[in-house]
């Protein structure tokens, strides 16, 4: 199996080249397991980027960095739901297409989720920021929510991302063409 060496937060890791279509592959960097890298991606992380209240993530690989940013921080994290539960009320929604899902997804926060975001400064927390439409649906959350952006961050920028000075992260993921 052809790998891609990362480096990033003072560790490294040989990860697998997953083909997307034809023409593309990207290096497969999940976070679900890896303790070390989680908790030191989280410490970086929380070095670089400005003040916050509280943190969001998606349902999604970035749950584990959000959770442990969430615990060295002190600050609580809210989870935007890829499905309505039981015990929301009120829900809103947001759409997303991610570069790593077939489909289009839907974001959901309740209200409680909502009221606890109102007026507070939010940082957006990813494992991998690459299209952006994740994080951008996020922002559309917050927004909804009455939240102020105060940041958005991830481990690693893929592709066109590594260009972005609106997000903060550690390290950078090629794109591999055929």
């Amino acid at each position: 199996m052809e790998t891609y060496k990362l480096h990033v937060a003072g560790l490294e890791r040989d990860l697998p080249i997953c083909p997307l279509n034809d023409n593309l592959s990207i290096a497969g960097f999940v976070m679900f397991g890896d303790v070390e890298m989680t908790i030191r991606s989280a410490e970086e992380l929380l070095k670089r980027v400005g003040d916050f209240d509280l943190l969001i993530t998606a349902e999604s690989k970035g749950i584990p960095l959000a959770y442990e940013m969430s615990r060295q921080s002190g600050k609580k994290y809210i989870l935007a739901r890829k499905s309505i539960k039981l015990y929301m009320h009120d829900p809103v929604s947001v759409s997303v297409k991610s570069i790593t899902t077939a489909q289009v997804q839907t974001l959901y926060l309740d209200s409680t989720d909502m009221e606890q975001i109102r007026g507070k400064r939010i940082l957006i927390v990813d494992d991998v920021v690459s299209t952006g439409e994740s994080m951008h649906a996020l922002e559309c959350l917050v927004e909804k929510s009455g939240g102020v952006i105060a940041g958005k961050c991830a481990v690693l920028a893929e592709g066109d991302a590594r260009e972005r000075t609106d997000v903060t992260f550690l390290g950078e993921l090629p794109l591999f063409f055929k």
